[in-house]
């Protein structure tokens, strides 16, 4: 199952939200890997790796997960890279 979501944060994806993107990838059922168009997949409970991106605020992400759970996984993952999760209460 492939995903893509416009990443949210205005910030860019750094450390904090790269750390909290990943915490809930390793939380998931299923492994998720996410990639830019000129980037390749990296595993997204790796914060290092979703570092390696560099994605910027309303950057194209590409989420992929496969089996059972996948959507689910997919669903929680796109959720909070749309979000800017510098935001309080994000």
């Amino acid at each position: 199952m492939i995903r893509t979501v416009l990443l949210g944060g205005r910030a860019g994806l750094h450390m904090r939200a790269a750390s909290r993107i990943a915490i809930a990838a390793a939380l998931q059922t299923v492994p998720v890997t996410v990639r830019t168009m000129d980037r390749p997949a990296v595993p997204a409970d790796s914060v290092l790796s979703l570092l390696s991106l560099g994605a910027l605020c309303g950057t194209e992400l590409i989420l992929e997960a496969w089996g059972p759970g996948a959507e689910v996984a997919l669903d929680n993952l796109a959720r909070l890279l749309a979000a800017d999760l510098d935001v309080a209460g994000a």
